[in-house]
């Protein structure tokens, strides 16, 4: 069973950043793509950004030029960087594995996820 724990969420004004942290269990981490997701008021949940177990990534065109995932895999951890915020990326941000097999919708587990709230 996958454990995961999101973290580094707040508040930030428009044009501000954050960093997220995923922390994952570890028998699974280095043998899958890793994904964060995201889930805004009334809106279905998506994917935002992935990345390979070789570092390769893939980004939603809404975030693209912005967002940038990484891993650790020596700290079981992928991140995301967030920069140049948008009020509409306001959202529950979540991240889960292997994001290139399912769809959001097939996922069965989701850790607790990390509010991002961008307003001035």
């Amino acid at each position: 069973q996958v454990h995961l724990v999101e973290s580094g969420g707040g508040l930030v004004q428009p044009g501000g950043s954050l960093r997220l942290s995923c922390a994952a269990s570890g028998s699974i981490f280095t043998i899958y793509p890793m994904g964060w997701f995201r889930q805004a008021p009334g809106k279905q949940r998506e994917l935002v950004a992935a990345i390979t177990t070789g570092g390769n990534t893939n980004y939603a065109d809404s975030v693209k030029g912005r967002f940038t995932i990484s891993r650790d895999n020596a700290k079981n951890t992928v991140y995301l960087q967030m920069n140049s915020l948008k009020p509409e990326d306001t959202a529950v941000y979540l991240c889960n594995v292997d994001p290139y097999s399912r769809p959001v919708n097939e996922y069965e587990y989701w850790g607790q996820g990390t509010q991002v709230t961008v307003s001035s």
